[in-house]
């Protein structure tokens, strides 16, 4: 049994892949939700050990995609990451955590995993900090682990998440002008959600992945604006103005907008090129990202059809 904590874009897409593959799924969030033939939903506590340790019982694999509000990562992250790690040791389960590129900070070139983890910002401390408790529980015999390392991700049900979601997109639809974050001039890795949740899948099954982190296979960069560009081509509309956001607006809409507080420690990733090289799990196991036009291509008619129905 795969066992899926989360059920945001990256958690739904891992369980949908897991079920057209006959995989029994089971899916634990705080309310739970309606079981299907093909996936079983469980409401539990992550931040109870004992609660959760229960609801991932026969678990072969535990995916973590669970992820505190963004404004609040550097206070409840630590506790959540190290309950889900303990379920994992009790159950015996690989846990397969779906990360992000934070804890590097700011580089020059393409971010591999050799790199050091010297993020100094909160939030990327934060998450330097989980990776480096997990991999010395699985040094120490303790449980196996890995960690997929995710850039921005798009696609089916990536709203506020992703910032190529619901402050792009719609809009895009409506003809109507975006501003981005930072430059929208310079290249930008963007990671497709079903390359993530097939990511996590393969390195779950595979011993060779326990023990290091990855990369998700993920396609050569490209700038906000043709991104944006490229959305509009593939909904058969014209293209719209891009504009790049001023990061005072933002620090200022920060003081009443929550989930807007500490942008400023990633401005770094918007304000210069950053690339992620994932060339060593494609070497590994063979998997490569889902070409660009394909990705958007099914990004714009899932979009398409939400729009349609409301």
């Amino acid at each position: 049994m795969h066992a899926i904590i989360g059920n945001g874009p990256v958690g739904a897409a891992t369980a949908r892949l897991l079920s057209t593959r006959g995989e029994p799924v089971t899916v634990i969030t705080r309310t739970g939700g309606a079981s299907t033939n093909d996936v079983r939903h469980v409401a539990a506590d992550a931040g109870d050990v004992d609660a959760l340790t229960a609801a991932c019982a026969g678990a072969t694999v535990i995916y973590s995609c669970a992820s505190p509000p963004y404004h609040r990562w550097d206070t409840d992250f630590p506790a959540l990451a190290s309950t889900i790690l303990s379920a994992a040791e009790r159950t015996g389960a690989v846990l397969v955590t779906a990360s992000n590129l934070y804890g590097y900070g700011p580089t020059e070139g393409a971010l591999t995993e050799e790199l050091p983890l010297n993020a100094d910002g909160p939030k990327g401390r934060t998450r330097a900090d989980i990776w480096r408790r997990a991999h010395a529980a699985h040094a120490a015999g303790r449980v196996r682990v890995t960690e997929a390392r995710a850039s921005d991700f798009f696609g089916r049900g990536v709203m506020a998440t992703g910032q190529l979601g619901s402050r792009v997109i719609p809009r895009v639809l409506a003809g109507k002008s975006v501003s981005v974050l930072g430059n929208p001039e310079v290249p930008h890795s963007w990671t497709y959600v079903d390359d993530f949740a097939q990511a996590l899948i393969t390195l779950g099954a595979d011993e060779r992945a326990w023990g290091r982190p990855w990369h998700v296979p993920t396609a050569p960069p490209r700038p906000q604006h043709q991104m944006i560009d490229l959305i509009a081509e593939h909904a058969a509309l014209p293209k719209v103005a891009v504009k790049g956001m001023s990061w005072t607006m933002l620090r200022m809409l920060g003081l009443v907008m929550a989930p807007l507080r500490g942008l400023d420690e990633v401005r770094y990733q918007f304000d210069q090129p950053f690339v992620v090289d994932s060339s060593a799990f494609t070497a590994t196991f063979g998997t490569e990202a889902t070409p660009l036009d394909t990705a958007v291509g099914s990004t714009v008619e899932w979009w398409q059809e939400r729009r349609g129905a409301k």
